[in-house]
């Protein structure tokens, strides 16, 4: 069956009774695809039905279907002309693990971040309204998402509306991690209700049928559907704010699927459609342990898709400190935005859950959360990947910054993310962290550097970051010795002469490579462990600037305001004569690819790095 779709709307070719066969056929081309090139598998096995359903129904690509995150939608992809191209998900220069509009007319808005897609579907709906066009919106957003404000903001707007647009709840109980909170407990509620929509559409029916007066009766009751649903269905929220409620909905019945989104397409206003799917359906391992099969790396699918080496990570080594921390502090307590495995605070969590806290998909309240734990006495550390920490930026500034307080901000997945691509790269913390009055930011070399900035931090008295990178520490570096760590100065790795070479976190270990190409070359560079991007060590900036000519600056982080901005800056100031190359992420978004090719494609590989530097200095002779 799955040779049969080619481009969009091929569905339509496939017989109804036959979409379970092509469903099951999907399923296992998509298992096969992931165990080759890693990606969000249990996600996507739990929305099969559901997009089909959702492409029978409607018209792609003039309707529009906007997906919340997207890592759902794999089999988006191969239902609208990627069947063949989906083997090259996640490589570089091939298909992206997220919708984008340059893939197919399919897609109707970038994602990756979460709790966006019922704002958006929003734009296109009044925009639809405004230039008088003639075509349907459907935002399908998952619970997690949900817990997100930005989602309820929008539903609060959309709720006013007049004219048809969908919003289907895809419930597995699932963010990355366990959902949790009031609105999870409130979706268990209606999840072991009666199945409402049953009811409603077969009463329905009945009535219609009734020769002269069905139709009629149907309206009629439809006008005061509120009193009968409050009777029907424990707590009424979606249809207080506004909208239809249909559901719950068994999200892997495809018939009943269609049946019911045929329903929501003819309703006028705002529809809720709430579809029970099962995030990992189909493959036992996934089902089983949705949380390892969120994302997993591009490895043969086992039970366990965890790699058998871990060695050190930043991660492993930041949990293990903040652990250590803990049991000598009662008042370091842990904050995670729905990212407990993710941020490595699951062991935290288990030996002190009085002092753990999960606030779902909602970073910016994780901020503003623990100011408040500050104000009342805790040192809170608010444990975040560095491209979600980003969706709390003013209650960084305002909430936190602006009052000084003694907030830790441990920042995971800084630099270069790999194949997540352009909405995951950690590339832009060092600009907007740097700007904000008050704040400290570090930048650990390995896992023993990082203890220590973390209990430097822990009884510092004001905000302070610590970003650190993805996947394992540099081998050049993990048994580098690590010095005291003392307030705004650098490490000094090796001292060399006419080169030096600053490098923030786990550049060092680019740094340390580079340093070896060079001294094949002749040269021997000087070595500096950045430590503190902010304040930075300014003194020894002006120190080896008297006998070095060449200053070369590595960080994962775009070169507009980041920590290469600031040197230039003090550079300036000081009026220090020395030739200065920024070495960075650029100015742009880094599209998917490993990690090893991102660099690259940013200059920032030992070779072309050296190679850089010896060009400079013989174009100064």
């Amino acid at each position: 069956m799955l040779e049969l779709i080619n481009q969009t709307g091929d569905i339509n070719k496939i017989p109804e009774n036959r979409l379970d066969e092509l469903a099951a056929e999907i399923r296992r081309y998509m298992v096969d695809v992931i165990s080759e090139n890693g990606g969000h598998l249990a996600s996507s096995l739990g929305t099969v039905e559901l997009t089909l359903a959702l492409h029978r129904v409607y018209d792609l690509p003039k309707d529009k279907i906007i997906w919340d995150v997207g890592h759902q939608t794999y089999t988006h992809k191969i239902l609208t002309g990627r069947r063949e191209s989906f083997r090259t998900i996640r490589k570089e220069g091939g298909l992206s693990g997220f919708p984008r509009r340059n893939e197919s007319e399919a897609d109707s808005f970038d994602t990756g971040h979460s709790s966006t897609s019922v704002s958006a579907g929003l734009g296109y709906v009044k925009a639809a309204e405004i230039l008088k066009k003639d075509y349907h919106v459907v935002s399908v957003i998952g619970d997690g998402a949900l817990t997100g404000g930005l989602a309820f903001e929008a539903l609060n707007n959309a709720a006013r509306l007049k004219t048809n647009y969908v919003v289907v709840l895809n419930d597995n109980e699932m963010s990355i991690s366990k959902n949790v909170g009031g609105i999870s407990d409130y979706l268990d509620r209606i999840r072991t209700s009666e199945n409402y929509t049953s009811l409603k559409m077969s009463v329905s029916a009945g009535l219609e049928s009734i020769p002269g007066i069905g139709t009629k009766m149907v309206n009629a009751i439809r006008k005061t559907k509120g009193s009968i649903k409050q009777i029907v269905i424990p707590g009424m929220f979606f249809e207080d704010m506004g909208f239809t409620y249909l559901g719950p909905v068994d999200g892997h019945n495809i018939r009943q699927l269609i049946k019911v989104f045929t329903e929501a397409r003819s309703f006028p206003g705002p529809v809720f459609v709430h579809v029970l799917t099962e995030k990992g359906k189909g493959y036992a391992p996934a089902s089983k342990n949705p949380v390892k099969f969120h994302g997993i790396s591009a490895a043969k699918l086992t039970e366990d898709p965890s790699p058998e080496d871990h060695g050190e990570t930043f991660s492993s080594a930041f949990s293990s400190a903040l652990i250590s921390a803990a049991r000598e502090d009662r008042t370091i307590a842990a904050v995670t935005a729905a990212m407990k495995e993710g941020t490595g605070l699951r062991r935290f969590a288990s030996l002190y859950p009085e002092r753990f806290f999960d606030v779902g998909i909602a970073e910016g309240h994780a901020v503003t959360f623990a100011a408040g734990l500050a104000l009342g006495g805790l040192k809170p550390v608010v444990a975040v990947y560095s491209s979600f920490l980003q969706r709390g930026f003013d209650q960084l500034l305002m909430d936190v910054c602006l009052q000084n307080l003694p907030v830790v901000f441990a920042i995971d997945r800084a630099g270069f993310v790999g194949e997540d691509g352009k909405t995951h790269q950690g590339t832009f913390d060092l600009s907007y962290l740097s700007m904000m009055p008050n704040m400290t930011v570090m930048a650990p070399k390995n896992g023993q550097e990082l203890d220590r900035m973390l209990r430097f931090a822990v009884k510092n008295n004001g905000p302070t970051a610590i970003r650190y990178s993805k996947g394992k520490v540099p081998p050049s570096v993990q048994k580098m010795e690590t010095s005291p760590i003392e307030f705004g100065r650098a490490e000094i790795l090796h001292k060399g002469s006419k080169i030096m070479i600053w490098a923030v976190g786990d550049m060092v270990g680019t740094g340390y490579e580079t340093c070896m190409k060079l001294k094949e070359k002749g040269y021997d560079p000087t070595l500096v462990n950045v430590r503190f991007i902010k304040p930075f060590d300014t003194e020894l900036l002006e120190s080896l600037a008297k006998d070095h000519e060449y200053l070369m600056v590595l960080e994962e982080n775009v070169e507009n305001g980041g920590f290469g901005s600031l040197m230039l800056g003090a550079i300036s100031k000081k009026e220090l004569k020395v030739r200065t190359d920024i070495c960075g992420a650029g100015d742009g978004f880094v599209s998917h690819g490993s990690v090893e090719q991102q660099r690259k494609r940013c200059g920032l590989d030992p070779v072309l790095l050296a190679g850089r530097a010896e060009r400079r200095l013989k174009g100064m002779e």
